[in-house]
């Protein structure tokens, strides 16, 4: 058959048109340099080969020699490196391997003489994804994913706000990841070691929990540009259920029941229609001039049609 006769290539997978088995399910690890293109165009090959050397100096130096030789479908993305590998050693990888990392990372950066420095931000998570020893193996969404959460904005803003002598390091796991191998106690890592945070990616369709893990941090770690609002506000007010791994309410929670009390003073819960009036025989504790809240949609407080008068005594 001549070349003007070859079949086309299939163009889809048909998906939905029959089951299948899934594909394996891989840990994928992906890294990217920090200000790469800032450099001369003359640096750039250099510090790509550069980037995979020192990634196999760091998995030797943590006793993963064997997970580097065995990676799947590895590929180098210029400014950066991409490879899968089996998840059973995902706590490995969280730990020691991050800090191993950080340590090479900080060895190379000192005897480069800040002439080409190296940091790296790395991102951790799990899936099925295509792994059959072809060309194009290793695509589908949870390396789509990897990816993202590597450019997303916490992983991204921690290393850029953090001390460039101390930090080298800034990981971001996914979700799947942090659960299946940090809360579930197989990383020698409590979960206190990790900040939940809404990774997100500007001009991309993007929007997941992820979990932030700098093995040796500098600056501030609870940063509103690095964490968000309503991280930090579950800091503020001691919410700690992220940190320890507990599941905390997600859209479309059942709302739960809340006790409201008013010591000396009126609780509205609706509307109020006519006069309201409230005797109080004593008064104690701060004397608050206009509104203390934080970030806030719709009514604040009560709706109240008519007077509402405070007596004291």
């Amino acid at each position: 058959m001549s070349e003007h006769h070859a079949p086309l290539p299939e163009a889809t997978a048909f998906p939905y048109s029959h089951s299948r088995p899934l594909p394996p399910y891989r840990g994928i690890l992906a890294v990217d340099a920090k200000d790469f293109t800032g450099y001369p165009a003359i640096e750039h090959g250099i510090l790509s080969r550069a980037i995979p050397e020192l990634l196999q100096t760091s998995f030797a130096r943590a006793g993963l020699s064997g997970l580097w030789k065995d990676r799947r479908f590895p590929n180098s993305t210029g400014d950066g490196y991409v490879f899968g590998f089996d998840p059973a050693a995902m706590p490995f990888v969280i730990h020691p391997w991050l800090r191993t990392l950080q340590d090479v990372l900080t060895e190379f950066n000192v005897h480069s003489m800040g002439v080409a420095r190296i940091r790296l931000r790395v991102s951790l998570h799990i899936g099925p994804l295509p792994d059959n020893g072809e060309e194009f193996d290793g695509n589908g969404t949870p390396r789509n994913d990897t990816h993202r959460l590597l450019d997303s904005r916490p992983v991204k803003a921690i290393l850029a706000s953090s001390n460039e002598n101390i930090t080298q390091v800034a990981a971001i796991l996914s979700d799947r990841c942090y659960q299946d191998a940090v809360a579930s106690g197989y990383t020698g890592r409590h979960p206190d070691y990790f900040i939940e945070v809404p990774a997100t990616v500007e001009g991309k369709r993007f929007d997941q929990q992820a979990w932030l893990h700098v093995p040796v941090p500098s600056g501030s770690l609870y940063d509103r540009r690095v964490l968000g609002d309503q991280v930090i506000a579950d800091q503020e007010t001691g919410d700690d259920s992220a940190r320890v791994g507990r599941a905390k309410p997600r859209k479309h929670s059942p709302r739960s029941v809340t006790n409201y009390r008013a010591d000396h003073g009126n609780l509205n819960r609706g509307t109020v229609h006519g006069g309201q009036q409230v005797s109080n025989t004593t008064v104690s504790g701060d004397y608050l001039h206009g509104s203390k809240v934080g970030k806030a949609r719709g009514n604040l407080g009560d709706t109240v049609q008519g007077g509402k008068n405070t007596e004291q005594r």
